[in-house]
């Protein structure tokens, strides 16, 4: 999915991993999307994974809540603050559907994620 504006700038996240792994790929030209998805996750904790190789001024967000909308992560890759990539395990939160939330803002260049049950 993706939003663009009139001047041709947009921005998109593709999934490319369901099931007991989830994950994908995101891309832009500049612009600003965000993407809301739901997951079963039969653990307590996830690991997840984020990268990005864009321009200045790019944002990617990866916010997750678990099952009883109770946030276990959010983070944020900024190109030129800091790593342009970053992993580790979630917050605990209650087993079930857990709500994937993927932001992009002025994003330009491109990036992926995985989210898979932790132990």
């Amino acid at each position: 999915m993706s939003c663009d504006d009139d001047d041709g700038v947009g921005a998109s996240v593709s999934i490319n991993e369901t099931g007991s792994d989830f994950g994908g790929d995101v891309t832009g030209n500049g612009g600003s999307t965000q993407q809301v998805y739901t997951w079963n996750n039969p653990e307590f904790t996830v690991d997840w994974n984020m990268d990005i190789t864009a321009t200045p001024g790019s944002s990617f967000n990866l916010r997750i809540d678990d099952t009883d909308d109770r946030n276990v992560l959010d983070q944020t890759l900024r190109v030129g603050l800091g790593d342009d990539s970053r992993s580790g395990v979630s917050l605990p939160g209650a087993r079930g559907q857990w709500t994937i939330t993927v932001t992009l803002t002025d994003f330009n260049g491109d990036g992926s994620f995985s989210i898979s049950p932790g132990d």
